[in-house]
């Protein structure tokens, strides 16, 4: 039982699809004490969306080769939803054999992961690890049992996985849609005072040629100011590479572009951080995006010092800017929160906390702490 309930906790822990199936497969593994596990998550063609191991080495696994479709033994179980104990997969009418890099597998226990109606995915282990008597099954009912029960909080915590990205993905199109719409005003202001400039300039011309110049120039710096905001406004749209780059480098990317971006300094520094769970990585990530658009846009700071260092288990992320600061609690009152609801937010979402130190004429610090995974 404690080990079920180990097993129940480490799924539920994972926000990510990918992290959930991982954690399913290892539990399941470990618990019936099979040689091998995997679990499959159909798509509407025939074939596999994603499908994880456990039990095979990278290296075998990329010599068996493409996915598997639904065929067999795999598409029974999720045609017919119901468990499939056996004691030689191979000699079963379905069976259909294995490509050749695949390992040879004898007793079989597979199980379709469900969700009312609905078949999520199919979880199946082969070759349970104890003596096997002549033509008996490794796998026995109570692992059926077993098992049964651990896909049950596997559809659980799959489905809750699944609404959680959905609710990111709706997050990121809306943070996206802010981004848009800041960068319509931002260069609509500014394409408006360089008509304007460019207009003063024309008539200016033939009356006064040394006002006509400097208003000239003005023309060149606003140009210079609107190709700057979009810019800017561009690279935070770009979708982010933390899933492939991970959050330090991600980070130091974006912060050199900004840098160039704009007429502030902005520097970045980290310090014995190591690779955090994808969800604390991905606040983090928007905190310090938040962050740094405040002290880029609305400041006037000539300098914007960001830094992640490890902190205990876990990690600290730190902007600080040399701006116009603010009082928090007058920001409060007038409704204008700076996006400090949205930053605070993404804190306690991921069991984090976050810090605002700031002043008028003092510059702003914002602090956000989370745990180690």
């Amino acid at each position: 039982m404690s080990a079920v309930s180990a097993a129940l906790l480490a799924m539920s822990r994972h926000l990510e699809v990918r992290d959930v199936l991982k954690t399913i497969v290892a539990s399941a593994r470990e618990l019936l004490d099979a040689k091998y596990a995997a679990l499959g998550v159909p798509d509407d063609h025939g074939g596999f969306a994603q499908f994880v191991v456990d039990g095979v080495s990278d290296a075998q696994w990329k010599a068996i080769g493409p996915l598997p479709r639904q065929h067999g033994i795999l598409a029974a179980m999720l045609r017919e939803a119901r468990p499939v104990r056996l004691a030689d997969v191979r000699e079963d009418p379905r069976f259909e054999g294995w490509p050749s890099a695949h390992p040879d597998m004898s007793d079989f226990l597979g199980l379709p992961i469900r969700d009312g109606d609905e078949v999520l995915g199919a979880l199946f282990l082969a070759d349970k690890r104890c003596p096997k008597p002549s033509g008996g099954c490794g796998f026995t009912e109570d692992d059926e049992d077993l098992l049964a029960i651990l896909a049950q909080h596997a559809a659980i915590a799959l489905t809750n996985a699944r609404l959680y990205e959905r609710s990111r993905e709706l997050t990121i199109a809306e943070e996206r849609s802010r981004l848009a719409h800041e960068l319509h005003d931002a260069v609509n202001q500014k394409l408006f005072s360089l008509r304007l400039t460019a207009q003063a300039a024309a008539t200016l011309v033939d009356r006064d040629p040394a006002r006509a110049k400097g208003e000239l120039q003005q023309v060149a710096a606003l140009a210079a100011e609107a190709a700057e905001e979009l810019r800017a406004a561009v690279v935070e749209l770009r979708p982010t590479a933390l899933d492939e780059d991970g959050l330090i480098a991600t980070l130091r990317t974006h912060i050199q572009v900004l840098d160039r971006a704009h007429s502030a300094r902005v520097t970045f520094d980290s310090r014995g951080v190591r690779a955090l769970p994808a969800a604390q990585e991905e606040a983090l990530l928007r905190v310090a995006q938040e962050a740094l658009h405040n002290a880029l846009r609305h400041s006037g700071a000539a300098r914007v010092e960001v830094t992640v260092a490890k902190r205990g288990p876990g990690a600290a992320l730190r902007v600080v800017d040399d701006g116009n600061g603010f009082d928090p609690t007058a920001v409060r009152r007038a409704g204008r929160h700076l996006g400090m609801v949205s930053m605070r937010d993404r804190a306690s979402g991921v069991g984090g906390r976050l810090h605002v130190e700031s002043a008028p004429g003092k510059g702003t610090t914002i602090e956000m702490e989370v745990p180690g995974g």
